[in-house]
């Protein structure tokens, strides 16, 4: 998908969300803007209204599997959507181990989870060095 594409896709989904309390929209959109930060990133955005919206990323150095994180908007509840992040478990660290462990969760394979409940800068700091460590292995595929 192009760029623009991607982008225009994610705006729509944006406007038509209305903020809650805790913020995981203003989560959400720091998320992404991270993502956008790394060089070379590859996004796709894929919209299941009322089960996930997921924003896809991928290093263009990856062959080996289609992306390095997925940030999933969970929609069960517009009203209190929530976000988890997975990447793969081979790719992550979990020092602090707040992640989820999931076998074969993520296209077959074994991966780490994080769930964001809004806007909390201590939780999106980690979750942000977890995608970093997931980018810096994904060069290497």
């Amino acid at each position: 998908m192009a760029a623009n594409d991607v982008h225009a896709q994610v705006e729509a989904f944006l406007a038509d969300w209305q903020e809650s309390e805790a913020q995981p929209k203003k989560a959400f959109m720091r998320l992404r803007d991270y993502l956008l930060g790394l060089d070379g990133c590859i996004l796709e955005f894929n919209a299941r209204p009322g089960v996930t919206y997921s924003l896809r990323a991928k290093h263009p150095a990856q062959s080996k599997r289609p992306l390095f994180v997925m940030v999933d908007v969970i929609d069960d509840d517009p009203s209190q959507r929530w976000i988890s992040v997975c990447s793969y478990a081979c790719m992550v660290t979990d020092p602090d181990e707040t992640g989820d462990y999931a076998p074969e969760g993520l296209f077959g394979e074994d991966a780490c989870c994080f769930d964001v409940d809004g806007y909390e800068e201590d939780v999106l700091n980690y979750v942000e060095a977890r995608i970093g460590e997931a980018f810096a292995a994904a060069k290497k595929e």
